[in-house]
C-alpha cells in the first residue's frame, strides 16, 4: 500500500485497519468501482500488469480473476502476507498469476527487471507522499509506450465532504481549505488536485484518458458492512462517479491515463 516516504505507514496495525477497512461497505465499493473502470479501458486479452503499493492484493485478485497476469509490489510485509493468504484462497490458476514482491514503488522498473509493462496500477498511496509528481513520473516509465496508468487519490476538491456529511461541522470547517487531514486508518494523508495530477503525469509523458468519482454518495457511512443491496449501491455510484457534477464531490478520483511517448 506505499512507498518511499516521511508518512510511511507499515506494520501489522495497519494491515488490520486496512483489512478492516476493505470488507466495509466503502472499502468493497472503492475496489468494485475501481476494477470495473480498469476492466473498460484494458483490453480483453491478458495484460502484464504492476501493482505499485498493491497493499493485501485485493485490486491485484480482481485483475488475476478478468485473465490478467499482475505483479504487486509494496514495502510493508504485512500486507503482502495477507495479500499472500487471500491468493492461497484462489483457484490454483487465478493464484498463479499474481506475484508479490516487497519494495518501493520508486524502484519498479528495476524490481520489473527493466521491462515494460503494459499497464501500472498506483491506487491509495500519492496521499502519503509529501511529493507525488516522482512517483508519477515512474509509473509513466514502468509502462510502455501506449500502456495504461492508473491512478486513485484522495480529491482535494471534496474533503470536507465526509465530515460535512456526519454532521462534524467544525472538523468541515477545518479542512476545507487544508490539502492534509487524517483519515479512517489513523494516519495523516494528503488530498490531490485533480488538474494538478493531471500536469503531473503530461509532464512525465501520459494523456488523461478517463476521469472516475469514487464514493459520491456513501463515504459518509463509516464501517457499515456490505449489505444486500451492494450491487444497488454499486450501480448508483457508477452512475454518479461517470459524471458532473456528481464525481467533483466523491470523496476519491481515479484517474485513466496513456504514456504518448
Amino acid at each position: 500500500m506505499t512507498t518511499a516516504t516521511s508518512w510511511t505507514p507499515t506494520g501489522e496495525d495497519l494491515a488490520t485497519a486496512y483489512a478492516r477497512h476493505a470488507d466495509s461497505l466503502r472499502g468493497a465499493l472503492r475496489h468494485a468501482l475501481v476494477t470495473r473502470a480498469l476492466l473498460n479501458h484494458l483490453p480483453a486479452e491478458p495484460q502484464r500488469i504492476v501493482d505499485i503499493g498493491g497493499g493485501a492484493g485485493h485490486q491485484a485478485i480482481a485483475l488475476a480473476r478478468a485473465g490478467h497476469i499482475v505483479t504487486v509490489i509494496d514495502p510493508d510485509a504485512a500486507m503482502l502476507q495477507r495479500a499472500a493468504d487471500a491468493l492461497n484462497a484462489e483457484d490454483d490458476t487465478v493464484a498463479a498469476r499474481v506475484t508479490l514482491r516487497q519494495g518501493y514503488g520508486e524502484h519498479a522498473r528495476d524490481i520489473l527487471g527493466g521491462e515494460p509493462v503494459d499497464a501500472a496500477c498506483c491506487h491509495g498511496v500519492l496521499m502519503y507522499l509529501d511529493d507525488p509528481a516522482p512517483l508519477l513520473a515512474t509509473l509513466v516509465d514502468t509502462v510502455r509506450p501506449d500502456g495504461l496508468i492508473s491512478v486513485l487519490t484522495k480529491n482535494r476538491a471534496a474533503l470536507a465532504m465526509r465530515p460535512g456529511l456526519e454532521g462534524r461541522w467544525a472538523d468541515a470547517l477545518a479542512v476545507i481549505d487544508q490539502t492534509t487531514e487524517t483519515g479512517n486508518l489513523g494516519l495523516p494523508s494528503r488530498a490531490d488536485d485533480l488538474d494538478s495530477t493531471q500536469h503531473a503525469l503530461a509532464a512525465a509523458g501520459a494523456t488523461t484518458e478517463a476521469w472516475y468519482g469514487v464514493r459520491v454518495f456513501t463515504d459518509h457511512l463509516g464501517d457499515t458492512p456490505v449489505g444486500a443491496d451492494f450491487d444497488q449501491i454499486l450501480t448508483a455510484e457508477w452512475a454518479a462517479g461517470t459524471r458532473d457534477p456528481y464525481r467533483g464531490v466523491a470523496r476519491l478520483f481515479h484517474l485513466i491515463a496513456r504514456r504518448s511517448r
